[in-house]
């Protein structure tokens, strides 16, 4: 009987919980970028093995909450963990172990489903400083496996995949063995285009961007995608800084995002974007319904 069935992945902001999906399932499930709140939505990413299928659950960074749209961020973080097999808690090893990354951990393990900490970043950090942090997590009654792990250097990938399967239940694959994520295409393209966005942008400015695709459509001929979307940001001069002098920040912006498009799709991309500005758009319900954020598209 093979094993299979749903783990979510927990922890910190920016803590590496969507770069060790990506590497744990093999493939670009999820955005990354080294900026806090890069994951908005949970995006399913699903790894077959032999014997046993994981559905690695990847949610928002947990952070202290000062929009709607990170209040249903932190929500959605929450509820992903009460209705699954295992919890995967990411904890970034390098920063060390505080009383409230311990009070965290102590949280999720009160929900009484098996839990594992996939202790990460290991690759930036002195190695002495592994033993003496998993003791502290024993002596703080954290009672769970610490798996330390690079996910950029591959580093203990193969360790901590086996150390989620033992844990997962028996039973019949939740997906088809095709299927990498729940996620469409369509929601990848978006997600590309934000990507980019936060690479290129600093300060508040990506946090306070949504991307719109209106069109995503492959021509009847060719191998040609075409996509169109808006670029949604919350003021005039975030507008403006988007844009660059003459275009040029914008330009080499969806320069970027369309080379990463076409790799994702396999095609080539024609992409146009409008960028548009609509006041506290993250505060405001109606609109974050519109941009795909609302409870039920967050779940």
């Amino acid at each position: 009987m093979m094993k299979s069935g749903t783990v979510a992945v927990i922890g910190r902001a920016n803590a590496g919980k969507s770069t060790l999906v990506n590497v744990l399932v093999g493939e670009k499930v999820a955005i990354v970028s080294p900026k806090p709140q890069t994951t908005r939505d949970r995006i399913l990413g699903i790894l077959n093995t032999e014997g046993a299928q994981i559905v690695f659950a990847d949610t928002p960074g947990i952070y202290k909450s000062k929009t709607a749209l990170s209040d249903r961020m932190m929500r959605t973080a929450e509820s992903s963990a009460k209705d699954v097999d295992v919890i995967l808690f990411v904890h970034d090893g390098h920063k060390g172990v505080s009383d409230e990354d311990v009070s965290l951990m102590r949280h999720y393990r009160s929900f009484g489903i098996p839990m594992l900490i996939a202790y990460t970043k290991t690759d930036i950090m002195p190695a002495e400083n592994i033993p003496a942090d998993a003791k502290k997590l024993f002596e703080e009654g954290i009672d769970c496996d610490v798996v330390p792990v690079s996910a950029r250097r591959g580093r203990n990938i193969g360790k901590l995949r086996d150390a989620i399967v033992e844990l997962l239940p028996e039973g019949e694959p939740l997906f088809p063995d095709n299927v990498l994520s729940d996620k469409s295409e369509k929601f990848m393209i978006a997600e590309i285009m934000r990507e980019k966005i936060l690479l290129q942008y600093d300060k508040e400015i990506p946090h306070g961007v949504a991307v719109l695709v209106n069109t995503f459509r492959k021509r009847e001929e060719g191998n040609i995608y075409d996509v169109d979307l808006d670029i949604i940001c919350e003021k005039a001069n975030h507008k403006a800084i988007i844009i660059g002098k003459q275009g040029s920040a914008l330009k080499e912006t969806l320069s970027r995002a369309r080379k990463s498009m076409e790799s994702f799709l396999g095609s080539k991309v024609f992409l146009t974007a409008y960028v548009k500005v609509k006041d506290d758009w993250r505060d405001k319900a109606n609109l974050l319904k519109e941009y795909g954020y609302d409870e039920g598209n967050l779940q």
